[in-house]
């Protein structure tokens, strides 16, 4: 077995300053995102999301399905335990690990429920198996085994077959939307012996309040130190 300690990847020494940042977060997100899909890497909108609730904290990966000034949006089971924690403690952290370009975007904020309509709208765009299962699984809680959760699944496609209609499978009220509003949004460019770019964007609004992600009056830009 690889000694872990023993392995060393030293980053390309691409350099990123202020002049390389777009004037908003969003713009560069835009940027970053776009580029990372262009370069071809697995699951660009995949991230990680840190939640910290009742029963301390925890980390998982999920899918990024929407951007724009507000802030980040997912989808889940309201009753999983991510959902449970974000009801618990709002204040939430997502992880953009795009080590094929030795880059991160770290997100700090706070995350709110999307309306029912937001929700409803997603839903429909999913694939059938997709809408099915979000019927089917009761996220988070012990299951017996996999034919257990296969044989809910043949109930519930007999009872809402496929039509191929976005309508053929209602949205499940258990079912909803997270919007992650960002206080902090950090630009990570990996660099030569560790001495990593960090440029992060900061609200200028006291207390680091949420601010809109278009707006380059809400931000200032600090660098920190690797």
């Amino acid at each position: 077995m690889e000694d872990p300690a023993r392995r060393r990847v030293d980053y390309a020494d691409v350099p990123f300053g202020p002049l390389d940042l777009a004037s908003t977060p969003l713009t560069q997100f835009e940027r970053w995102y776009s580029q990372a899909v262009e370069a071809g890497l697995p699951e660009v909108n995949a991230m990680a999301l840190a939640t910290a609730g009742a029963t301390g904290p925890s980390l998982r990966t999920v899918l990024l399905k929407g951007f724009d000034a507000r802030g980040f949006v997912f989808y889940t089971n309201l009753h999983s335990r991510k959902a449970r924690a974000i009801a618990v403690e709002a204040r939430v952290s997502l992880l953009f690990g795009w080590i094929g370009m030795q880059r991160q975007v770290a997100v700090r904020g706070r995350a709110e429920q999307v309306s029912r309509e937001e929700t409803e709208e997603y839903f429909g765009s999913r694939p059938y198996g997709s809408r099915i299962g979000a019927w089917a699984s009761q996220q988070s809680e012990p299951l017996a085994d996999a034919e257990t959760l296969q044989q809910r699944v043949r109930e519930l496609a007999e009872r809402w077959p496929d039509t191929g209609s976005p309508d053929d499978v209602p949205t499940p009220p258990h079912w909803g939307g997270f919007l992650v509003r960002a206080g902090e949004v950090e630009f990570w460019q990996g660099r030569h012996s560790r001495l990593h770019d960090r440029l992060v964007f900061v609200p200028t609004r006291p207390g680091g309040r949420p601010a809109p992600l278009d707006n380059p009056a809400s931000w200032r830009v600090e660098r920190r130190q690797p």
